[in-house]
């Protein structure tokens, strides 16, 4: 079954861009333009990052895969980003380096300069730079960035389980995460 479209691509493009501006107002107000805030996960002090991340994780992957089971979405016709697992890793540590040093991921440092953060500009500015090493860097790479092609994959089809399996698993692992988090937070 294919869906007609609900808005035409410039309404969708407007709508995300509306969307972003509000996504960018409540990550500022729930404090997540700060760096001391996003860092403070890193030195175990403030641990507000992982209950937001998780939160939205365990919202999101509920959601489509309800939905899916109502067949009001097809999961067929999203798109899941293609793995390759030792590079994505790789990437991974890069992204963690930056994000300690700088106190920002590329959505914070948005939201970060627009609060008029200028240490938020010198990561943005990184971030470009990195982008950029990267583009000229590719040529050489090209062979680690393709290697361990794993296709779109998801942990329910990597463990080949029903996927109301793995979201009850991350709700309980996300609820235990979240009960020793707020204890230590208060024991400090």
């Amino acid at each position: 079954m294919i869906a007609p479209l609900i808005f035409s691509q410039s309404i969708s493009l407007l709508l995300a861009v509306i969307l972003g501006i509000f996504f960018g107002l409540f990550l500022e107000r729930g404090g997540l333009g700060n760096p001391h805030k996003l860092t403070g996960v890193f030195y175990l002090t403030d641990f507000t990052v992982p209950k937001v991340m998780f939160t939205a994780i365990l919202v999101a992957a509920s959601g489509l895969y309800l939905l899916s089971d109502l067949k009001l979405l097809d999961m067929s016709r999203v798109w899941i980003v293609p793995t390759f697992f030792w590079p994505q890793i790789a990437g991974g540590a890069l992204f963690g380096i930056g994000f300690v040093f700088s106190g920002y991921c590329p959505g914070t440092a948005v939201a970060g300069f627009a609060s008029g953060r200028l240490d938020a500009l010198v990561t943005m500015v990184g971030i470009g730079a990195g982008s950029l090493v990267f583009a000229i860097l590719y040529p050489h790479i090209e062979g680690f960035y393709l290697s361990s092609a794993m296709e779109g994959i998801t942990l329910p089809r990597l463990l080949n389980v029903n996927h109301w399996f793995v979201i009850v698993f991350l709700i309980v692992f996300a609820a235990a995460m979240f009960y020793v988090m707020e204890r230590y937070e208060k024991r400090s």
